[in-house]
């Protein structure tokens, strides 16, 4: 490992927190104690935000050590925004600039191209949004060829893109050009089937009456590798409805189905969290997961993307470096995230979410960065540990490698912890993965890994009136563990 020149923390990075108190605090906020990290950065993440005017330079001293690498384009437009959705999207005026937008998602391109200087390797790259197949397939088909022109592409590298129902019924010859323009993996939003949640979500459009026809086209337009996206832990979602969702995305036959829990942070329906019963959550998990394996998918414990394929993780190439290695990434386009060793950026628009920012920045020449944040080791260790999440584990080679410490060294009272109470355990193949009881209780667990400046502030936050955030199974078996929320 190439030594890392690491800021020191600030005071509130500088001692962690004791881990019964921490996973407490976690369990009672499990509606963004997730992979979602950080949280609450306008604070937590305040003594690291560096000054536009030194954006440049550290930027580019953070890519100099860097050969390997993924690529992430945002493209932040569609049909509607769903009640559900977190992310940079315009609005609907907005709609008319796709053109435009799609040149200066060019420009960004080549200003990373030349800072980086050299050809750099790419391991796998997702076209995101928003919608992406929104837009025109000559555009993504032009962007994705001025990428391969500025990167090498490594062995195992392949292209992934998101698409609604909708468009994918209604447009077969456009799935059919960003398979050609060598697009491999695509993803169906389905999301959820109830007619009354679809309508609650803003989704009617893209009902179940859509979802046939739209495999049908995917399939034959040359896709073999086609991930349904399902969402649980809504309010209103009955498990019933939920086993029809279920149910109805089996009857598709992808290859993957990859489970997200609703997390409403910066969401439209956020006011909706206090209603979440946690005993429901867990209930809708508890279901999937034996539909799913009764279908012949598998998932390692805590893991949200299910395979019927065998040796195939069934994420993007792009996530699977991500979860696994730590791969530094560059986003690019309106509020995308880059992630360096040392560094992590947020693209203009990422606030605001609107287009003007954005294009004024690629326009004035200089790298269209709204937020850098220049990172203790602390902190970038919980961004790694919180994405590793995704295959509900953490790579204890991969940690080592990227941070030059052993896991054990790092989190020493928590890696405790997750042992002593059964959350956790070593694999042989070296990685810490959730037990059964730890995915259980997984918002609980990630927060130990959580930087102490990020811990405080979960703990700081007021318990919810009632128990409607609370386990209503919980049986405390001691003093200890009533503290820790564990059952």
């Amino acid at each position: 490992m190439t030594r890392r020149r690491w800021v020191a923390p600030s005071p509130a990075d500088a001692e962690r927190l004791p881990p019964d108190v921490v996973f407490a605090a976690g369990e009672r906020n499990h509606h963004i104690s997730n992979t979602a990290y950080p949280i609450a950065h306008g604070t937590t993440w305040a003594p690291y935000r560096l000054t536009r005017a030194a954006h440049r330079a550290v930027v580019e001293e953070a890519l100099r050590a860097i050969d390997d690498l993924c690529l992430y384009l945002h493209i932040p437009f569609c049909e509607t925004r769903c009640a559900y959705c977190e992310y940079t999207v315009v609005n609907r005026e907005e709609s008319s600039q796709t053109d435009s937008y799609m040149d200066r998602l060019e420009r960004e391109l080549d200003l990373y191209a030349d800072l980086l200087g050299t050809r750099r390797r790419l391991h796998g790259l997702d076209v995101g949004g928003g919608t992406p197949t929104f837009v025109a397939a000559e555009r993504i088909a032009r962007l994705l060829e001025r990428v391969h022109a500025r990167f090498d592409r490594a062995p195992g590298y392949g292209v992934s893109i998101e698409t609604t129902p909708k468009i994918a019924a209604a447009e077969p010859d456009k799935l059919a050009a960003l398979r050609r323009a060598g697009i491999d993996r695509i993803s169906l939003g389905v999301q959820v089937v109830q007619p009354d949640l679809l309508r609650v979500l803003n989704r009617a459009e893209n009902g179940a009456a859509l979802h046939r026809r739209a495999v049908d086209h995917i399939r034959a337009a040359g896709f073999t590798r086609l991930n349904v996206d399902l969402m649980y832990g809504f309010a209103d979602q009955s498990l019933e409805s939920w086993r029809a969702t279920v149910e109805h995305a089996l009857a598709l036959a992808p290859e993957y189905v990859t489970l997200y829990r609703m997390r409403y942070k910066l969401t439209r329906i956020s006011h909706q969290a206090s209603r979440v019963v946690l005993d429901e959550v867990r209930a809708q998990a508890a279901l999937a997961k034996e539909l799913l394996r009764a279908a012949g998918f598998t998932a390692a414990v805590g893991k949200n993307t299910w395979s019927r394929l065998p040796d195939d993780h069934g994420t993007s190439a792009y996530l699977t470096r991500r979860v696994i290695d730590g791969m530094p990434y560059l986003g690019l386009g309106l509020g995308a995230q880059s992630f360096s060793h040392t560094t992590i950026a947020y693209n203009d628009g990422a606030v605001g979410k609107n287009l003007g920012p954005y294009l004024r920045s690629v326009d004035a020449g200089r790298l269209p960065i709204q937020d850098l944040y220049d990172l203790p080791l602390t902190q970038m260790a919980a961004k790694f540990v919180a994405v590793s999440f995704y295959f509900g584990g953490i790579d204890a080679a991969a940690f080592a490698a990227k941070f030059g410490l052993p896991l054990a060294e790092a989190f020493p009272a928590e890696l405790a912890f997750v042992e002593r109470e059964g959350l956790m355990r070593w694999e042989p193949d070296g990685r810490l993965q959730l037990t059964e009881r730890g995915a259980a209780h997984s918002h609980g667990v990630i927060a130990l890994f959580f930087a102490p400046s990020v811990q405080r502030h979960l703990v700081s936050l007021e318990e919810p009136a009632g128990d409607e955030l609370v386990d209503a199974r919980q049986r405390p078996r001691g003093p200890r563990l009533a503290r820790a929320g564990l059952a």
